[in-house]
């Protein structure tokens, strides 16, 4: 079943799946059912790809069509559009049609503000290993100039 029918036949499911990021203390994810948590997950999935992240980033600035994607980013349009395809199911990205041609664009510019958390919590988490590292290193050095 498609996203766009789950959401149809279960609206109150559906809204704790689609809350927004201000609630941060996780409430909405709590409440969810199996249904809306399959929807969080189909979500995630179409993002867990890194070229699914780099057509994001390039439908960031204004709507593309296939042939402009597989240029920008150098793969084939079959890879292009099975992408997209993925991106389209959870609401990622709409398809619009122009004359002979369709066009991608963002269809939930949300999706920035969830990947720009996901890197300020990579780059804490980094930042975090590398200052245990560097606290160790020193340990580790004096060590090996023992006899």
């Amino acid at each position: 079943m498609q996203m766009q029918d789950r959401l149809r036949s279960n609206p109150l499911s559906a809204a704790c799946a689609i809350g927004d990021l201000r609630n941060a203390g996780g409430a909405q994810l709590k409440a969810a059912d199996e249904p809306a948590l399959g929807h969080v997950a189909e979500y995630f999935r179409a993002l867990s790809q890194p070229m699914r992240l780099r057509i994001l980033n390039t439908l960031r600035d204004r709507p593309r069509n296939v042939a402009e994607l597989t240029q920008l980013l150098g793969c084939g349009q079959a890879n292009v559009s099975r992408h997209l395809a993925t991106l389209m199911r959870p609401g990622l990205v709409d398809r619009v049609p122009q004359g002979a041609s369709a066009y991608y664009r963002i269809a939930d510019p949300g999706v920035y503000r969830l990947c720009d958390l996901v890197c300020g919590q990579m780059a804490r988490r980094f930042a975090r290993q590398a200052q245990l590292l560097g606290a160790a290193a020193p340990t580790t050095r004096s060590r090996q100039s023992l006899p």
